[in-house]
């Protein structure tokens, strides 16, 4: 593995070119990678991006913050779209994360990148599909999309973060059915379709039932007063990824809500600083493990 990724400091500068890249097309339609790309002689750690917005909104430019605050510190960030709820339900997003992992790994040298480091971040729903996307790199239902080329290559990940995610989608469904959500309840319903859908994509459920799963370190992130979760959700996800064996941290945000756009600018520093000292903790096991 390169020197200058065993090197990593989060306390760096770089400047950042940000371009869009296609990274899977099937006939006319295409789905695009924003890719925020450190300007220096690399190669660089990589973390796929996956945005939220309860499986059936949201875009590759959502989150600029997160995004570009990794980038300017040398890791190469690649916010993808990918399919949704409604007219392409679940596990479509997960076949195309699964995807994207191995096409970023595939052109590592295009970006400049060392492939060993590639990680996953994701938001809300999108903290919710990387993670499962990271425990499950070899289901069948994920890795249903051949990449041409890339027949030696997984969607494994060095580690994998949370913010803020719907880790317990049926949990979720079941605090906004009480409180009578129905546009809440109708995102889960145009994804998941079934109760018996969100059940088997439920972290709590594949960990309680002691799924054989891939567990990569894993960051989680939270905030204390995110209303837009069950109470208590992701506390327990982190205790059974532990028991399972998992190395997980849990960072609790004292006061912050569902968001980064709720939250104080000194705070979302302090969440954006954070998750690069968990980077740099895993690129250094990583390296250590090579």
């Amino acid at each position: 593995m390169a020197q200058s990724v065993l090197n990593y400091d989060p306390t760096r500068h770089y400047d950042v070119k940000v371009e869009d890249v296609e990274y899977r097309r099937d006939g006319e339609q295409s789905w695009l990678a924003l890719m925020y790309q450190p300007q220096g002689p690399g190669p660089f750690p990589a973390v796929l991006d996956i945005h939220g917005g309860a499986w059936n909104n949201g875009e590759r430019t959502n989150n600029p913050a997160i995004a570009e605050g990794l980038a300017t510190s040398g890791v190469l960030v690649a916010s993808i779209d990918f399919r949704m709820g409604g007219k392409d339900p679940h596990p479509s997003s997960l076949a195309d994360i699964n995807y994207a992992t191995r096409w970023l790994k595939m052109h590592a040298a295009d970006f400049n990148i060392d492939a060993a480091t590639v990680g996953g971040l994701g938001v809300s729903s999108g903290g919710h599909l990387i993670m499962l996307s990271a425990m499950r790199p070899y289901d069948s239902r994920y890795t249903e999309l051949p990449l041409a080329g890339a027949a030696d290559l997984d969607a494994t990940l060095a580690y994998v973060i949370s913010c803020w995610g719907v880790l317990d989608p049926y949990g979720r469904y079941l605090m906004a059915k009480e409180r009578g959500n129905q546009a809440l309840m109708g995102n889960h319903e145009r994804y998941f379709l079934t109760a018996e859908a969100m059940q088997e994509a439920n972290l709590i459920n594949i960990l309680e039932q002691g799924e054989q799963v891939e567990l990569p370190p894993a960051l989680l992130i939270q905030g204390t007063a995110d209303v837009g979760v069950p109470q208590g959700m992701v506390e327990k996800v982190a205790s059974l990824y532990g028991a399972a064996g998992g190395d997980v941290e849990l960072a609790l945000f004292q006061d912050m809500p569902h968001g980064l756009a709720g939250w104080p600018e000194a705070d979302a520093a302090r969440m954006i600083a954070r998750t690069k000292t968990f980077i740099a903790q895993r690129l250094a096991a990583v390296v250590g493990a090579n």
